[in-house]
């Protein structure tokens, strides 16, 4: 009996180790938000005493900028932690993804504001007080575009510190880069975690962005001898503090709000973030790390500029778009990466793509069509006109350039390229009208993309020609390319020169070259940096002024045509609206003389949190300062989200019947005290938009007037846009209108 009552002990011991085992495996990382810092009560009391007990149970402690932790438990225990005091939300740790030279001459150009050629010139020291903090992948400090020449002293507010760690130590910083830190939000301790455990960028993005923003001058900067001239940020002068919160795996929502927490603490000026969500699955701001991290970034009155993602044009698209965070999403510049097709007869077609071709340039080699080098009869034709890699007869387009098509996503362009290389191909054109206006790097094999306009003249050459012949020609990159931009939306965004991280990877390089100091990258991620800089720069010359007056003068100056003088124009071809482009094309000179500028208050943003639905219990417990007997108005709704004073005006589920109004108040920032500011409305037929009032005179003692804006429709079927511009015959300040049904 006593070997029998062991046996069940050591049974069911064993059944209990098991189970502990499994429900441990079972544990994820949770963030608990508890708004403010110094609300709610202390991290460690909401753990129950087993957490307490258990190493590794706490990844990160948020107590800087917001109040909060993100910790490894269970369903069960988030759960119950969830229904504690103090307790905004707690969600399980989300992973987001990442979403030159060239791009801030032509900004310049577009706005007539001269470049100044020489480096050292006291515009681009200008600055040098304003502090950047990058939320990324790290930084490549050896690259020329974060050295300090000519820089001051490090700010003495400056309470940041440089980590050492793997392959980066504190010496790596210096008086441009002042700030590096990393996260430690794994349990393993493996020699992958060691290697992660640095602010040093093993990715490239970080730095790309970095530079983009903020970078040095660096005179003889190209890729391969492409896109050369002198690459710099948009505020040279500008210090960087780089926060690694990203990995090639993603970007963990934990990691990221320890990046907030650290930049308002250490004390930054302007934060920017070219990463986010997907636009399929926005989260609600009290489970949006970015949200929450920028809200409370804004209550410190640091500017955040984030990147509205990659999934447009498509509507609905657009991430990161809280009110007070500055979203920024991409446009294409006045320079062109073509390899173009030269075909028998030496008729040219424009392409677009980086390839390092070492075809001669006269059109020898045979050209065959994907659709006509089937497999065999049962081959799909469509698989076939793709070049999908499984649907070619490697006999009839060996020795031969293919012209293919991309009318599905089973396959990228690239992965098309190997399976055309692998069977003997020695070039690919493909029909592409998207990737068209954004130059990727296929190295040395002979491959461009051409439109799907181009690309009939290409088959009626085939089709009439027994032996069609071709050539693809090397990149070359042509400036002063027209028109442009051709945006999804709001700043240059599309194949941007920056610096790149060192590297011994040779395969996008020509044959024998060394790895290139600077990479063309395009994405919002691109974007982002741009408006960034500009927003550093603007801080540099107004530093009294807050996040929303920043916003405000990069969205009122913008422009809306391109460098012909045209309206800006989709990807289409078709007319852009904000939907597209925002409030336009940013302008770096008239961001820095805005007139007028439309502020919003913490207390706007509360008010917008009520008519979003929360409880002003709950507002109350995320505001870091809420005014004494604040609460929600009685007539909250999100009908009233139009009313807050943001430089634009957005309004839906506009029926018609009855008119709309909304208020807005502006403040006079210009240079003359006393002026005169007269509004004029620019409107579709079938709308009809009122100003009261229409002048708004400032004075000395009145540099803050209001007015309404009243919106009626005779007939509108469709979605409307226009603006309302102030002019005192100085001064533009323009803000655009999106009117919808839905």
């Amino acid at each position: 009996m006593k070997g029998l009552s062991l046996l069940f002990f050591l049974f069911f011991s064993l059944l209990f180790l098991v189970r502990a085992i499994d429900e441990e495996g079972m544990k994820s990382v949770y963030i608990v938000y508890m708004g403010a810092a110094g609300a709610g009560e202390d991290h460690v009391q909401l753990l129950g005493s087993d957490l307490k007990r258990k190493e590794n149970t706490v990844v990160h402690s948020y107590t800087h900028g917001f109040s909060g932790f993100a910790a490894r438990l269970s369903e069960e225990e988030a759960r119950t932690i969830a229904q504690k005091p103090g307790v905004i939300s707690v969600f399980a740790d989300p992973i987001l993804q990442l979403h030159t030279t060239r791009s801030w001459d032509f900004l310049q150009y577009q706005t007539d504001l001269e470049t100044d050629s020489n480096s050292g010139s006291d515009s681009e020291s200008h600055g040098s007080d304003t502090i950047l903090g990058i939320l990324d992948t790290g930084i490549w400090p050896e690259s020329e575009s974060f050295n300090d020449k000519d820089m001051g002293p490090i700010p003495p507010r400056w309470k940041g510190v440089c980590m050492d760690g793997h392959g980066f130590s504190a010496s790596n910083c210096n008086r441009k880069l002042i700030g590096a830190r990393y996260y430690n939000d794994s349990d393993s301790r493996s020699t992958a975690w060691t290697q992660e455990q640095t602010a040093r960028d093993e990715v490239g993005h970080g730095t790309h962005t970095a530079s983009t923003a903020v970078g040095s001058s660096v005179s003889g900067a190209s890729y391969y001898g492409l896109a050369s001239g002198t690459a710099k940020g948009g505020s040279p002068g500008s210090r960087i503090a780089v926060y690694r919160v990203c990995t090639s795996n993603g970007c963990p929502g934990s990691t990221i709000m320890a990046g907030f927490d650290n930049a308002i603490g250490d004390g930054v000026d302007v934060m920017s973030l070219s990463l986010g969500a997907s636009s399929f699955s926005k989260p609600d701001f009290s489970i949006d790390p970015i949200a929450i991290g920028a809200f409370h970034a804004v209550e410190k009155g640091i500017t955040v500029v984030c990147s509205a993602g990659n999934a447009g044009p498509s509507s609905k698209t657009v991430v990161n778009a809280a009110p007070w965070i500055l979203t920024v999403a991409a446009t294409t510049i006045d320079r062109d990466f073509q390899s173009n097709v030269v075909l028998g007869g030496n008729k040219v077609v424009k392409g677009e793509a980086i390839n390092f071709s070492n075809l001669q340039k006269s059109p020898i080699y045979p050209l065959i069509y994907g659709g006509s080098a089937k497999l065999s009869s049962s081959t799909n034709d469509d698989n076939a006109r793709n070049c999908d890699p499984d649907a070619l007869d490697g006999n009839k387009i060996k020795g031969k350039i293919v012209l293919c098509q991309h009318l599905n996503e089973n396959y990228s362009n690239r992965e098309k390229m190997q399976g055309v290389q692998s069977l003997g191909g020695i070039g690919l054109a493909v029909v592409d009208d998207l990737e068209r206006f954004v130059a990727f790097n296929y190295g040395e094999f002979p491959m461009t993309v051409i439109s799907s306009k181009d690309a009939v003249d290409i088959l009626s050459y085939i089709n009439s020609t027994k032996n069609p012949v071709a050539t693809i020609l090397p990149t070359v990159a042509v400036t002063d390319y027209k028109p442009a931009p051709m945006p999804d939306i709001a700043a240059p965004g599309v194949n941007i020169l920056a610096a790149w991280i060192g590297t011994n990877d040779t395969s996008g390089a020509p044959a024998g070259q060394k790895p290139s100091k600077f990479n063309l990258l395009s994405g919002t991620s691109m974007a982002c940096p741009h408006v960034s800089g500009i927003a550093a720069t603007i801080k540099s010359k107004n530093p009294t002024w807050s996040p929303s007056a920043i916003r405000s003068a990069i969205m009122t100056t913008a422009t809306q045509s391109n460098n012909e003088k045209v309206p800006i124009t989709e990807d289409s071809g078709s007319t852009a609206t904000p939907y597209d482009y925002g409030a336009g094309e940013i302008s770096p000179s008239g961001a820095l003389q805005p007139g007028l500028v439309y502020e919003t208050t913490t207390n706007d943003y509360l008010e917008f949190l009520c008519n979003y639905g929360y409880k002003v219990s709950t507002i109350k417990t995320i505001a870091s300062a809420v005014p004494a007997g604040f609460d929600c108005p009685k007539n909250s709704s999100k009908d009233m989200i139009s009313n807050l004073n943001y430089p634009s005006i957005a309004i839906s589920k506009f029926d018609g019947k009855e008119s709309k109004k909304v208020s807005r108040t502006v403040t006079n920032v210009g240079a003359d005290e006393e002026t005169i500011y007269t509004a004029t409305v620019k409107s579709p037929n079938g709308l009809v938009v009122k100003v009261i009032p229409d002048t708004l005179q400032f004075t000395k003692n009145n540099k803050k007037l209001s007015y309404q804006v009243e919106f009626s429709a005779s007939s509108l079927k469709d979605d409307a846009f226009g603006s309302i511009t102030w002019t005192n015959g100085k001064y533009k300040v323009r803000s655009v209108f999106a009117i919808s049904s839905n």
